[in-house]
């Protein structure tokens, strides 16, 4: 089997890989990790109208679920509230 030429950059690695070619060649799958992030808690919050609103506005700018949304910015909060410690 021919080895695959090396992407160049990783925007050309992210065309090969979104255009459905094999890439298990170009990863160092020796230094892949497995992320089990545990049991899943549901919270309820209750916010103003206004706010939800606002991170409305957000997430349909950059295309993404209210949730989702929420959960990357309390993870990238919680980092950096443990970095600060």
């Amino acid at each position: 089997m021919k080895k695959q030429k090396l992407a160049k950059n990783t925007k050309e690695f992210d065309q090969r890989f979104d255009k459905g070619e094999d890439i298990h060649d170009l990863i160092d799958m020796s230094k892949a990790t497995i992320m089990r992030p545990g049991k899943k808690v549901r919270i309820t919050l209750d916010v103003a109208e206004s706010l939800v609103n606002e991170i409305d506005e957000i997430r349909q700018t950059i295309g993404v679920d209210r949730g989702a949304l929420i959960k990357i910015w309390l993870h990238e909060r919680v980092k950096q509230e443990k970095g600060a410690a």
